[in-house]
């Protein structure tokens, strides 16, 4: 007796399937995306990743150049509560790695 499509686990798709690879707005393809993880796996990841970055930025600006939380939100385009935020989350970083390890 054949097997049927019903025989399959609900995750595992066919080899006949028809798969098209139409990718997203990140990438023109899910198989050469660039993301360790798809967008649609983790929908929060974009704006994590994009608020880590801005993050970065802030504090390498206001170590080289010694800027002022002020200077340094409106340099960012951001709020002094948000620059604030990023200092705190900077300082809470090394701390969590070392709970990690």
């Amino acid at each position: 007796m054949g097997r049927t499509n019903t025989d399959l686990p609900w995750d595992i798709l066919p080899e006949s399937y028809p798969y098209r690879d139409e990718g997203c707005e990140v990438s023109r393809s899910c198989l050469r995306c660039p993301l360790p993880q798809c967008k649609h796996d983790d929908p929060g990841y974009l704006r994590r990743d994009a608020r880590d970055r801005r993050d970065a930025r802030i504090m390498e600006a206001r170590r080289r150049e010694r800027l002022s939380v002020s200077q340094l939100a409106r340099r960012f385009h951001v709020s002094e509560r948000t620059v604030f935020r990023a200092m705190r989350r900077a300082r809470e970083q090394p701390a969590q790695r070392k709970r990690a390890a």
